[in-house]
């Protein structure tokens, strides 16, 4: 009878050592993910540049392949990172793109229309990218208005003020390339080991790691990521929320003014009709890039890295010969399974 005891308890050790040893790596893998937030589309930026270069071989492994898809992202990257700063205070800014355009029609009128010098003209452009986000700002951290209502309405009034002042229309870049070139400076293309850069491509990789470094090792950056987790708790811990959340806003909508300029550079033109998506891309960006919609956490990299994961389905997809609603297919699957993982991170944290 013993022997059975024995037995019986040494085999429930056994069944208890197995199920601790997944409860423990699922909370490594918890808190890796938690410490990390960037390395899941990290992982999957890589698995897809191995998987379509061993599909496609040189054709997508070639400088000219790899750089176009930073070229061609350029502008949803720099519109991700102002709306990851938004994300990151559990906020979402549905007026970016219209933020954006709205920049760049400034920067243009105010050259051709007014004849002011383009350089303050670009200066009036980065100024309206900051007063939109000013506006929004207030309304959200001291009206206490939802930054989704605040937001979407923003979006129509920019947009209603974009057609209205612009009257519809467009500057034509050969009259910008003449008059005007510091307009498309961001356009500009610069050789490094034979691979082609644009103005802009090196613009969005540098503002990465500044916001990435300015949430990291900055009190503003540790008060922003407070402010997403708990803004009570941080108003108690001495956070001041309403100036860290004003600030946000300001800041991602100048980054979205700059984003406008790029713009310019990028099509050559003022298009008061452009960037019409630029909304709802800049948040896949951020979602699949592992930033929480619910606030407090993730990495301004991610954006970055969700941004790239995009253009690399995008141009693979089409080098492969494939129908472009593949893209929208695996998109959409991308962005589940990143709020799958999000959700999961929190009920194995609790």
């Amino acid at each position: 009878m013993s022997d059975g005891h024995e037995s019986a308890a040494t085999a429930a050790d056994t069944v208890a050592e197995f199920h601790d040893s997944r409860r423990g790596f699922a909370r490594r893998l918890q808190h890796t993910l938690h410490v990390t937030p960037s390395l899941v589309p990290l992982i999957v930026l890589l698995s897809a540049v191995v998987g379509f270069s061993l599909l496609l071989g040189e054709r997508f492994l070639s400088p000219f392949a790899l750089t176009l898809i930073l070229q061609q992202v350029q502008i949803i990257g720099i519109v991700a990172l102002a709306q990851s700063l938004v994300i990151l205070t559990a906020g979402i800014d549905l007026s970016v793109g219209a933020v954006m355009v709205l920049s760049s029609v400034v920067m243009g009128q105010f050259t051709f229309r007014y004849g002011l010098p383009p350089q303050i003209a670009v200066l009036c452009g980065l100024a309206c990218g900051a007063l939109c986000g000013l506006i929004s700002g207030m309304l959200v951290a001291i009206v206490r208005l939802p930054p989704f209502i605040v937001t979407l309405g923003m979006w129509q009034v920019v947009l209603a003020t974009n057609f209205l002042y612009s009257r519809n229309e467009t500057i034509r870049a050969q009259d910008i390339e003449a008059n005007a070139p510091i307009l498309q400076f961001f356009g500009e293309r610069v050789d490094i080991g034979g691979a082609i850069f644009t103005n802009g491509v090196i613009f969005m990789l540098i503002l990465a790691l500044v916001l990435a470094y300015a949430l990291r090792f900055t009190a503003w950056g540790r008060h922003v990521y407070a402010v997403g987790d708990d803004p009570e708790a941080a108003g108690l811990s001495g956070v001041n929320v309403r100036r860290t959340l004003i600030s946000v806003y300001v800041l991602a909508g100048t980054i979205c003014a700059f984003a406008g300029w790029a713009l310019i550079g990028r099509i050559g033109s003022v298009s008061p009709t452009s960037g019409q998506l630029a909304n709802i891309e800049s948040i896949t960006a951020v979602v699949i890039g592992g930033i929480s919609l619910f606030g407090g956490r993730g990495s301004i990299l991610g954006a970055l890295f969700g941004a790239l994961i995009v253009g690399v389905f995008t141009l693979g997809l089409r080098l492969a010969g494939a129908d472009p609603q593949w893209t929208n297919l695996l998109i959409g699957m991308l962005i589940i399974a990143a709020v799958a993982v999000d959700q999961w991170i929190r009920r194995v944290s609790v």
